[in-house]
């Protein structure tokens, strides 16, 4: 188990996006830093800390593809969503980014 804490929403002025994105980013380093085969992470942030769900789903689908394109090694990404309004966030995002 890799813990990460993302960050609690503010405003979008206190630089939780960076922050978000660090704590996907550092999760699959270690990931593969310890050779696993896969990862599942929850929307980190969007719960109890209120960060804007489209928002997080923008920032952790972009860490993760970019993630999955620039390493050879494969690494299997699970996102285990809390409701369906988290599902339609997160397919929304896939619907919007160009493929490739």
């Amino acid at each position: 188990m890799i813990h990460a804490v993302g960050p609690r929403w503010q405003d979008g002025t206190h630089d939780e996006e960076r922050l978000l994105r660090s704590a996907y980013r550092e999760s699959l380093r270690i990931a593969r830093e310890h050779n696993l085969g896969s990862i599942s992470f929850p929307s980190i942030s969007t719960g109890i800390f209120g960060y804007p769900i489209g928002l997080a789903a923008c920032a952790a689908l972009d860490v993760i593809s970019s993630d999955l394109r620039s390493n050879t090694t494969p690494l299997e990404v699970h996102l285990v969503l809390f409701s369906d309004r988290d599902l339609a966030a997160y397919e929304g995002m896939l619907s919007e980014k160009p493929r490739g």
